[in-house]
This record gives C-alpha cells, structure tokens and sequence, in this order.
C-alpha cells in the first residue's frame, strides 16, 4: 500500500510550521480509494472515485485530489479538480458541479497549514482561483463567494413518523397524486436517465437555464446508476414520464441530486409522490439521512418544497481565493436576469447546444 503511494506528488511543506505531508492522488489510479473514504467521518458520494470519474470522463478535467495520511489511514482529503479554460481562466475546484464537498480534516491537523499547500500547489499550476463548496468551519473568517441553503432529513425513524414531519400541504399533495393515478417506479436504466434529460431540459428552458450535456447524464449513468449506488425515480401518468429525480447514495447517506418535471402537469403534484416514495424507498433500506442538495436564497419555491418534508435547514458556503490578490473575494453573478429570460425563449435543442459548449468552461 505504501509503495502505490509512493508514487504520487508530494508537496514540500514548511518545516518551521510542521505541516503535514500532502500527496497530490488521482483516485481514479488508485483501486483502494472508496474503500478508504468510507471509513473516513463525513465522507460522502461526491468523496468517491465515481464521481470524479464522472466529471473527468465529461468535462476532461484532471483530479488532484490532496491528502495526508496519518499511521497509514487518510487524514486529509481535499477533493480538487484542475480545470482549463480559456473563458473562465485555469482554476482549482473542490469540486465542479457538485453542491457541497467539505474538506475532510482530521482533528488536530491546522486547516491554514493544509491551505497554504494548496496555494503553492496553485501557483506552480498558475490557478487563478481556489475554490471550495463547503468548509465554513475550517474559514471562520473568510468572506464567502456565494451562499446557499441546505436541508436534511432524518430517515432513522419510522416511516409513519417521518410522515407525520410533513406539513399539510406536502401531504395533500401526495394524495392528490396518488388519487390522479400518478405512479413510480424505480429504474437503474440507461432509458430512465434519457426519459429523465427529456424532462431536465424542459425544467432548464423553465428556468432559463440551458442543460447539461446529455454525456454527462450518460457518465452518471455509468459511473453511479449502472454501479448500483445512484437510482433513477421516474413518476408516470396515462403512460407518459411525467416528473423524475435523480438520487445518490454512499454510506448511510441518499443524496437528491437532480429533479425535473413536466409543467404541464404541475396540478397533478407528481413531485410531492416521487420525493415521499423515494423517502420510504431509502427508510426501508437503512439509510440514515437524505440530504435534498442546496437551493438558492432567491429559489423561495424549491426551498419551501424542501422545508415541506420537515427537513432539517442549514447554511452552505463556497469560497473563492484569489491568487493574485491573495485574499478571498465574492464570485461574480453567473447568469443574469436578461439572458435568463433570453435562454428561455430559445428552443431546447438550442439550448442543448449551448449547455454542450459551456459547462465544461463554467466548472
């Protein structure tokens, strides 16, 4: 085991701080990778090496995963993505298009001193930026580059209890779908994951949003669907897909990571029926927790629809060093408001063609 991480970077650390080592990994090269993060607190699906096989294999970035070990057991994990763009700049990410990734510290190790490393590991790769989805206890006092809610949900209690956490609304709904005639049903398919890009796309037009490419579907698919630790949840009516949802999960812990729906049966509330079976899907099987990913302050919808299941809410911070400045700095607004509203004019098979062109440049 030590000799297959001998032969992995190391970065030189300050002998007058006593830093720990830290070793530049490729998880992908390294066989033994899950096995480790699932031993290590916190640790979650966007820890493993099939999500970073699924941003690599669709976007080409390169994994640069940072760690120490400790008695030969990880102490360290900082997930990174070296991102190349000529659009938006050569940058660090930790990670891309994932809604958090904590830095997983091991106590009595010094944040700042592990930072510092990622710094200079930054400036021989001429990063313009560092950036992490999460570590806010590690940067009391850094300025946040963006903000988002979170929310959580207990699965450890019985299924009629954790029913019983949803407000009145949410719980009509789910009849109301029910009594229409909606159904679900589970699928680990290549098919599913298309009928689920058909549907995102009409949720990202919506939005004024143009959609992920549809490789990346085709790479969740591979690396997490088709592995058995992701499902696709699909909600029909008079035999057509109606809404859907995407679900991770690692450990004890489900992960809602992608929803979409038809709006034109919107007053069927199918999303209401799709979250509460896959809530008592993941119950039944021992889950712990289902985490409901992060929703944006002004997304006051999706946030109420989270809150409705009773779910547990708390706060999601990214942060963006800047190496020239050599301080952290709020992030730019990605899309604004006019060409929102410009996207969503356009037809969808235009807009797949933008999001094929962007997304690996938006990181």
């Amino acid at each position: 085991m030590n000799h297959l991480r001998s032969k992995y970077k190391r970065l030189t650390p300050d002998p007058r701080k006593n830093e720990p080592y830290i070793q530049i990994l490729n998880p992908e090269s390294y066989e033994k990778w899950d096995d480790e993060i699932y031993m290590v607190h916190n640790s979650s699906v966007f820890h493993s090496v099939a999500w970073a096989k699924v941003l690599s294999d669709s976007y080409h970035y390169t994994p640069c995963y940072l760690v120490s070990y400790d008695e030969d057991k990880l102490s360290t994990i900082v997930p990174m993505m070296d991102i190349k763009s000529f659009l938006t700049g050569s940058r660090g990410v930790s990670l891309p298009f994932t809604d958090y990734c904590d830095p997983l510290i091991s106590e009595g190790l010094n944040f700042q001193d592990i930072l510092d490393q990622i710094i200079q590991y930054a400036k021989k790769h001429n990063w313009k930026f560092i950036e992490l989805r999460g570590g806010d206890k590690y940067l009391p006092d850094a300025v946040p580059s963006s903000r988002f809610f979170g929310h959580r949900l207990n699965l450890s209690h019985k299924e009629n209890e954790i029913y019983k956490l949803f407000k009145n609304t949410f719980k009509r709904n789910i009849k109301k779908a029910a009594s229409s005639g909606v159904t679900i049903n589970f699928f680990t398919t290549l098919q599913a994951i298309k009928e689920f890009y058909r549907l995102n796309c009409i949720t990202r037009k919506r939005h004024g949003l143009p959609p992920q490419p549809y490789f990346f579907f085709e790479k969740i698919y591979e690396h997490i669907v088709s592995k058995k630790i992701g499902i696709v949840v699909l909600a029909s009516y008079n035999n057509k897909y109606i809404a859907g949802a995407i679900f991770f999960h690692f450990g004890d812990e489900a992960i809602y990571k992608y929803g979409a729906s038809d709006m034109n049966y919107q007053n069927l509330r199918p999303n209401n029926l799709v979250m509460w079976e896959a809530i008592k899907w993941y119950a039944q099987k021992e889950y712990k927790t289902l985490s409901l990913g992060r929703t944006e302050p002004e997304n006051h919808g999706l946030r109420q629809f989270k809150l409705g299941m009773g779910a547990q809410e708390y706060s999601i911070k990214y942060y963006r060093y800047d190496l020239k400045s050599g301080s952290f700095v709020k992030e730019p607004e990605k899309v604004s408001p006019f060409l929102a509203k410009a996207f969503g004019k356009l037809p969808v098979f235009a807009l797949k063609i933008i999001g094929t062109l962007y997304y690996r440049h938006a990181g």
